[in-house]
């Protein structure tokens, strides 16, 4: 059996015309043969909607009996027995009465929908389950009929029934939504200009973000690759510099331009996590971006031009925003095209913006090295071992040289850099590379101590050593990295572990963190402060803070205006990019353990005004029962005084 259509009507407020439109369509269908009836319609006393269902079939509502009241639902069965092709069920949102087969309204529609027919149905954006709190921030009401989004959404047609805020002003003043004694009331609270300006926007903002997700959809069932501009949507990169703030901004202006832009921030983290940007700097170009209306979002990948154009055209940007590089002139004509030549080249339909900033165009130095795959002292090592190793191996083969043993002496010189690498890394290696080659060319190659070659092959043989040693010594260097990967992901998982553990025995959640984000990260001092400056926890390492020590601060979680619910301050060094993802999922934990303990205070709160009730209601009960019996005595005399059949002896 076919499953019913659904259709929506959707509307800003009461008093649209949402029922009025409901009903012309069914006239409008029933005119073009379709098999039409009403199922339920609320006419809130408009004797316009009232008159307008005259002349379509009206099933008769089912009547439930309660005590001292009567009310009339939706009759499911007899619609379903009828089975016309189309119903026409007003206020999906509505909750049925007690002892009804479904609790909700669109219960029943759903079990029409089943049955094979097509429903057509009215509901105002204050009911849709997940505005309900911002109608609440506007209105001041609390709605407490709501529908789940889930079901609005999965319509297969929603309209939206609009009139301008002002119309319907008019229309109320004139007595064609509620009755004269309420108009002024609704026309003061509910119905202001304001409230029904923002209602309609919400209203059209929702169906406009429901066509996207269709759109979306649409476009990965027929694989279309390329951007349809159906709404600006600007994405901002993010690399956690200085110039990060002025591309946000720029990005926000580009969005405001057009009604509905959406502004999108990225940031791309390598996926081994040794490189990326201090946690503080891109904390507080998120926290501006969200300031802005915007959104953020981190993606992993190490090919950052492609991983930024495919998240581009997976929301279907229309505008990329990336800034100048940083790099000098020189220091791009040695390496090659920045990222920037990359995106344009792959960007296709999407409109890159480069934005220069004050420090884009450095001067040349040599790349500082964050977090490499090897500690320091090994990278010194490293250069000690080539230091060192290099002269005495070249003078052990020296002392034994002869005509044919240049294959041997490579052979050395090639196991001298691997061990290097294996010490000290790529750095080390590369150094001893460069300097093994130096030393063939001059101790082995004739002619002998000069830097000249004199049979073209000796060149090429040598030019292919320092090639393959600058090859061996890369891949030792990545076996080092994946290894240190390895090694920090173990960490990772023991860390989160052993904060379960303590969570689980008893111990506060929210100290536990502190304490092992002080460990895990080697810091002097963690502190987690909340609102007015209160220090809700603090794990500080004994002695003096290091008179180098940075103060980093990250936003815990959010109240409704979008102010953080704590701050968590980390005293010591700068955690890298691969702490940062551990940072991120402490600080996730730290604002569900406040939300914990808030919830717990509240039902300790609450728990004491039921004890308290329970002993008000403990006292009445004993009063009560004092009072009964004489209660009982005197109704039982006033009785016998007042009964013909009793007569009393004159002493009484």
């Amino acid at each position: 059996m076919r499953r019913g259509r659904l259709r929506v009507l959707l509307g800003a407020a009461p008093g649209v015309g949402k029922t009025y439109a409901m009903l012309e369509e069914g006239h409008r269908l029933s005119a073009e043969g379709a098999d039409v009836v009403v199922g339920v319609v609320e006419t809130h006393g408009r004797a316009a909607t009232a008159a307008l269902t005259r002349g379509l079939e009206v099933v008769p509502l089912r009547r439930d009996r309660h005590p001292g009241v009567s009310l009339d639902e939706l009759d499911v069965e007899a619609v379903i027995t009828r089975h016309p092709s189309v119903a026409l069920i007003d206020e999906l949102a509505h909750t049925n009465a007690p002892g009804s087969a479904h609790a909700k309204r669109w219960e029943d529609v759903e079990q029409l929908r089943d049955a094979g027919i097509d429903v057509i149905t009215t509901v105002n954006v204050q009911h849709i389950a997940s505005l309900s709190d911002v109608i609440e921030q506007i209105t001041g009401t609390v709605q407490r009929e709501t529908v789940p989004d889930a079901v609005v959404r999965g319509a297969d047609q929603i309209e939206v029934v609009d009139l301008a805020p002002q119309s319907l002003r008019d229309r109320l003043s004139a007595g064609l939504v509620y009755p004269a004694e309420r108009v002024d009331a609704a026309l003061s609270n509910y119905f202001r200009l304001g409230n029904l300006t923002a209602l309609r926007e919400l209203a059209l903002l929702w169906l406009a973000d429901e066509v996207d997700s269709a759109l979306k959809q649409y476009r990965a069932e027929h694989d279309i690759d390329g951007t349809w501009t159906t709404r600006e949507r600007v994405v901002v990169a993010l690399t956690g510099g200085p110039e990060g703030e002025t591309l946000i901004r720029r990005g926000a202006r580009i969005a405001a331009r057009s009604a509905g832009g959406e502004l999108l921030a990225v940031h791309v983290l390598s996926q081994d996590g040794l490189r990326g940007a201090t946690p503080g700097a891109l904390a507080t170009q998120r926290a501006l971006v969200e300031q802005l209306g915007g959104t953020y979002h981190q993606l992993v990948g190490d090919d950052v031009a492609h991983t930024l154009v495919e998240f581009a055209r997976s929301v279907n940007a229309s505008q990329l925003v990336i800034g100048v590089s940083r790099r000098s002139r020189m220091s791009a004509a040695l390496t090659g095209s920045g990222i920037g030549a990359t995106v344009i080249r792959d960007s296709g339909d999407i409109d890159v913006h480069i934005v220069t900033h004050s420090a884009a165009g450095g001067k040349l130095r040599l790349p500082r090295v964050r977090g490499g795959a090897l500690s320091r002292g090994r990278r010194l090592l490293g250069f000690a071992v080539a230091l060192v190793g290099g002269p005495l191996l070249s003078w052990l083969l020296f002392s034994f040289r002869s005509d044919d043993s240049i294959t041997s002496d490579v052979l050395a010189y090639q196991l001298l850099v691997v061990i290097v690498a294996l010490v000290g890394g790529i750095w080390p290696a590369l150094f001893a590379a460069v300097l093994s080659g130096f030393t063939l060319d001059y101790l082995f190659v004739q002619p002998l101590f000069t830097i000249t070659i004199a049979h073209p092959l000796h060149a090429l043989a040598l030019g292919l050593y320092v090639v393959i040693a600058i090859l061996v010594s890369y891949i030792v260097d990545q076996a080092a990295r994946r290894a240190r990967v390895a090694e920090r992901a173990t960490a990772e998982a023991r860390l989160l572990a052993t904060i379960a553990g303590s969570v689980l025995r008893g111990d506060s959640a929210v100290e536990a963190l502190v304490s092992r984000a002080r460990e895990a990260f080697g810091l002097h001092a963690v502190r987690l402060v909340g609102e007015g400056g209160t220090v809700l926890a603090e794990d500080v390492a004994d002695g003096p803070a290091p008179a180098n020590a940075a103060c980093t601060r990250l936003p815990v979680g959010a109240r409704v205006g979008g102010a953080p619910r704590a701050t968590l301050e980390l005293t010591g060094d700068e955690p890298d990019g691969a702490s940062r993802r551990l940072l991120d999922v402490i600080v996730a934990q730290l604002a569900a353990a406040i939300d914990h303990l808030e919830l717990t205070a509240a039902a300790r709160e609450a728990d004491a005004l039921a004890e308290t009730d329970q002993v008000r209601s403990a006292l009445l009960s004993a009063v009560s029962h004092d009072l009964r019996r004489p209660l009982a005595a005197a109704v039982a005399a006033v009785g016998g005084l007042r009964a013909a059949d009793v007569r009393l002896s004159p002493t009484g």
